[in-house]
């Protein structure tokens, strides 16, 4: 079942800190039996794998060998794309728990508000356990919805923690730090005028002290913007005003136009870099505005399924639910793996 004719093979580096023992591989092909790397970097924190099969992808395994035995990875087993050219690198950990964590709420002090923000991370699993790995990071509005029901609107919760941990076993996403900064003012700090302060205070002052404190990749490549309603238009305007900082900004039932300039501005301004998802439900969930918003991206010069990516979801409500039930989408567009060269 699932053979190829021909051999297809895939490079795969694993990177685990030296001295903690010798890495190799188990695969479906045969789960008892080591395979060896083809070449262990000169640092010794890098071995290098050269897969071969006859069928289309193949289940792995990192292990590590040390005096007392051998020890499996953390975590889901590991899907290789043996159709994929890019070479993939791979973090495991062996002694840390399979779940991600979260800090206490934090105070950051602004000076451009002139207030404090609040904000929590979720780590993903394998934080703690593998210190060679940079993870790429999401910053949310409305932090009070994504992680506990005790603290969301309504008790209901984004669920982003399961979300991510979901797409990352499927091996459909990146694992990914998540900052959720807390809202204060909604209406002052997601909308016109006021979210030009906001978005400068995120920029200057939380992302800086998360980059010095976490290990998140730093530029825009690795780092994305999230939100929903008011929490999308602010989202989408600092994404658009800070282009080098955020490459990813998904935008969730928006309402665009209502105390916000950004469709014209798309329609006047230069094209960015930044990738955008857009969704909305129907009917009563701002689809009109988001599709306005979609093909002025489109007029600007967005391609789009590349450069952006436009949904509605019929008879779906503008609540937490909804926007939880789909954020693995804007999740994948922004972390998706397969296929995506490193």
């Amino acid at each position: 079942m699932y053979q190829t004719r021909g051999l297809l093979k895939r490079t795969l580096r694993v990177r685990y800190p030296k001295g903690k023992g010798r890495i190799a591989l188990r695969t479906e092909l045969d789960w008892d039996k080591d395979v060896e790397p083809k070449a262990v970097s000169r640092d010794g924190t890098t071995s290098t794998f050269a897969l071969e099969a006859r069928k289309p992808f193949v289940y792995f395994k990192p292990v590590l060998r040390t005096d007392d035995g051998v020890r499996w990875a953390v975590g889901a087993n590991m899907l290789a794309l043996m159709t994929a050219d890019a070479r993939r690198d791979v973090y495991p950990w062996f002694e840390s728990p399979a779940t991600g964590s979260f800090s206490p709420l934090i105070e950051i002090d602004s000076r451009i508000l002139g207030r404090k923000h609040l904000v929590r991370a979720y780590l993903p699993p394998g934080y703690h356990g593998n210190p060679l790995r940079r993870f790429p990071v999401l910053y949310m509005q409305d932090g009070k919805n994504l992680f506990f029901p005790e603290e969301a609107f309504a008790g209901q919760e984004w669920q982003v923690d399961e979300a991510l941990g979901l797409l990352d076993a499927m091996g459909a996403a990146d694992a990914a730090v998540v900052v959720g900064i807390h809202s204060a003012d909604r209406m002052m700090d997601y909308t016109k005028p006021g979210y030009a302060a906001y978005a400068r205070s995120v920029v200057r002052e939380i992302k800086p002290a998360v980059d010095r404190r976490l290990r998140v990749v730093e530029g825009p490549r690795g780092t994305g913007v999230i939100g929903s309603s008011l929490g999308g238009v602010v989202s989408f305007y600092m994404a658009w005003q800070y282009p080098e900082v955020f490459g990813f900004a998904g935008c969730m039932s928006s309402t665009f136009s209502h105390r916000d300039d950004l469709i014209d501005r798309v329609l006047k301004e230069p094209k960015r870099k930044t990738k955008f998802y857009l969704d909305s439900g129907w009917p009563g969930d701002n689809y009109e505005v988001t599709l306005a918003m979609a093909m002025a991206l489109e007029r600007r010069g967005y391609r789009p399924r590349e450069e952006f990516l436009h949904l509605a979801f019929p008879l779906e409500a503008h609540d937490e639910r909804a926007w939880g039930r789909r954020l693995h989408l804007p999740l994948q567009l922004a972390l998706g793996r397969q296929g995506r060269r490193p």
